[in-house]
C-alpha cells in the first residue's frame, strides 16, 4: 500500500477502535479525524482504484462517526446503542482480514549496478502446432529485462491482460489485482542497452507450472541488474494468463488427469514443450529484425537456462536439447520427463528451498540426485534455509507483512523473501560468470558469505 493508504486505514481504524472503548474521545476527534477521512477516501478513489480489501473500510468510517456522535453526546444504553457498537466491531473485525492480500504489492529494488530496461516480444513459432489447439501455432510471448544507463517515465503493465483477468491467476483471485497496475517492477520502456558490454550474456528464464512470468519480476529484475539480458518467457495455456501476439488473451488449460500416472505424463509433456520454447527463443535471438533495442547487443554464444519448479526442471531439459546452451540452473524443479541424454557436459547448479519447509517429493529427490551423478561436468547444490517454494516468486510481496506473520511465513518461508531472492541471484550470479564467458567467480566463497546457506559441488565432476 502507499503512504496515503497506510495513513487512510490506520485513521480509520483507530476512530472504530476508539468509538468502542472510548466514543466520547472518538467524538471528539471528529473534527479533526472527520475532515481527514471525508476527502482522504474520495480522493483514493478517484487517484487510484476501487480496492476490494477497502471495501469494509469505506463503510466503517461513516458508521464508527454516527455512533461516536450518538453515544457519545449522551451516555446512551440499551439494545440500540450496543448494536450500533457491535457493528462497528464487526465490520473492524472484516476490515483487518481483508487487508491481508495487499492491493498494490512493493517490489523490492534491484540490488545489481545497473538500471533496467524492458521489451515484450510475441512471437509465433510456425514450425509447431499449439499442443492445446491443433488449429493455431505455438506462441512463445518473452519479457526482456536489460541492463541500461537511462531513464525514462514509460513502465510496462505489471501482468498481461489487464482489465481481462479471469478469475484466478495462478491462485490469485483476480478481483483483488485491480491494482497490480500500479506495481514498480523498477524497470523503464524505451532506454537504450547499456554501453558498459558491446554484447551482454543472456539467461532463459522460465516460470513455476501455471505461473506468468510476472510472478517472478523481482527475481528476475534483481538478475538483470547484474549484468546480465534475461528473457522471462511465458508459455500460453500454461501460464495463469498469457496475451498472444494476435491479441487474445488465453489462460491455463483444464488438468483433465484422472490419477497419478496421467498427471505425470501431462507434467512431462509440459516440460518438452517448455523446453523447446526456450529453443525457439535461442532461434530468435538470431534474427536482429525481431529484437528491438537489443538488437546486436546479445552474446549468443554464451547462454544460459534458468528456472523455478516446473520451468528448472524444463531448464535441465532445454539444456539436455539445445547444444547452444551453456548452462542451466534448477530452483526447486522436479523432473517429470526423461532428459534425452542424463550424463549432461555442461554446468548445472540445483537450487533448493528448505526441505524442512518444502515437501520435496520422492521424484524430485530421485530425478535431480540421478542427474547430479551423471553429470560429467561441474554441479552444485545448494540449499537456503527458511525459505519455502513460494519464496522465489513474487507472491510473498501479495500479503502484508502482518499477514504473512499470522500464516508463519506462508508464502515464502520465515526467511524475508527479498533476502532468499538476492542470496538466490548472487548464487546464480557467481555459479554463471564463467559459463557465460566471464572471469569465473568463487561460489563457495558467495555461499559461504550468505545467511543459512548449505551444500557445495555434487556429481562426480
Amino acid at each position: 500500500m502507499s503512504t496515503f493508504d497506510v495513513i487512510l486505514v490506520v485513521l480509520t481504524l483507530g476512530h472504530a477502535v476508539a468509538t468502542l472503548v472510548a466514543p466520547r474521545v472518538a467524538m471528539f476527534a471528529l473534527p479533526v479525524v472527520g475532515p481527514l477521512l471525508l476527502f482522504g477516501w474520495p480522493m483514493q478513489l478517484l487517484l487510484e482504484h476501487f480496492y476490494w480489501q477497502f471495501l469494509p473500510l469505506y463503510l466503517l468510517f461513516p458508521i464508527s462517526a454516527v455512533v461516536s456522535f450518538v453515544v457519545g453526546t449522551r451516555r446512551r444504553t440499551g439494545a440500540g446503542p450496543i448494536g450500533a457498537r457491535v457493528a462497528v466491531a464487526v465490520l473492524a473485525v472484516i476490515a483487518l482480514p481483508a487487508l491481508a492480500p495487499v492491493p498494490v504489492p512493493r517490489l523490492p529494488e534491484p540490488t545489481g549496478r545497473y538500471a533496467l530496461g524492458s521489451e515484450i516480444f510475441r512471437w509465433v513459432d510456425e514450425q509447431r502446432a499449439e499442443p492445446s489447439s491443433t488449429a493455431e501455432r505455438r506462441n512463445v510471448v518473452v519479457q526482456a529485462w536489460y541492463p541500461s544507463d537511462g531513464l525514462s517515465g514509460r513502465q510496462y503493465l505489471y501482468l498481461d491482460g489487464d482489465g481481462e483477468l479471469p478469475g484466478s491467476v495462478a491462485g490469485v483471485p483476480g478481483r483483488l489485482m485491480r491494482g497490480y497496475d500500479f506495481i514498480d517492477s523498477h524497470a523503464f520502456a524505451d532506454v537504450a542497452v547499456s554501453d558498459d558490454r558491446e554484447r551482454w550474456p543472456v539467461v532463459l528464464f522460465s516460470p513455476g507450472n501455471g505461473a506468468p512470468r510476472a510472478f517472478y519480476t523481482a527475481l528476475v529484475t534483481d538478475l538483470a541488474s547484474r549484468g546480465f539480458v534475461v528473457l522471462a518467457v511465458d508459455h500460453p495455456y500454461d501460464s495463469a494468463v498469457t496475451k498472444l501476439a494476435d491479441g487474445r488473451i488465453v489462460t491455463t488449460t483444464p488438468d483433465t488427469a484422472t490419477d497419478d500416472a496421467e498427471a505425470q505424463a501431462a507434467m512431462g509433456e509440459r516440460q518438452r514443450t517448455r523446453a523447446a520454447d526456450l529453443s525457439f527463443v535461442v532461434d530468435q535471438l538470431a534474427r536482429p529484425d525481431l529484437l528491438g533495442s537489443l538488437a546486436g547487443r546479445l552474446d549468443t554464444d554464451h547462454i544460459a537456462a534458468v528456472g523455478h519448479s516446473l520451468g528448472g526442471a524444463s531448464a535441465l531439459a532445454a539444456l539436455a536439447d539445445d547444444p547452444r546452451l551453456d548452462a542451466a540452473v534448477n530452483i526447486d524443479g522436479t523432473l517429470y520427463a526423461d532428459l534425452p541424454d542424463r550424463s549432461l557436459s555442461r554446468p548445472v547448479l540445483l537450487l533448493e528451498s528448505d526441505r524442512d519447509r518444502t515437501d520435496h517429493s520422492q521424484r524430485y529427490l530421485d530425478g535431480n540426485g540421478a542427474l547430479l551423478g551423471n553429470l560429467t561436468a561441474p554441479g552444485y547444490r545448494y540449499a537456503l534455509g527458511g525459505a519455502d517454494h513460494y519464496g522465489f516468486t513474487d507472491a510473498p510481496y501479495f500479503l502484508a507483512g502482518p499477514a504473512r506473520f499470522v500464516l508463519a511465513g506462508f508464502p515464502g518461508g520465515p526467511r524475508d523473501p527479498a533476502d532468499t531472492q538476492r542470496t538466490a541471484n548472487a548464487l546464480v550470479e557467481a555459479f554463471l560468470r564463467e559459463p557465460l564467458g566471464d572471469p569465473p567467480a568463487d561460489l563457495a566463497a558467495t555461499a559461504a558469505a550468505a545467511d543459512d546457506v548449505t551444500g557445495g559441488p555434487a556429481g562426480p565432476a
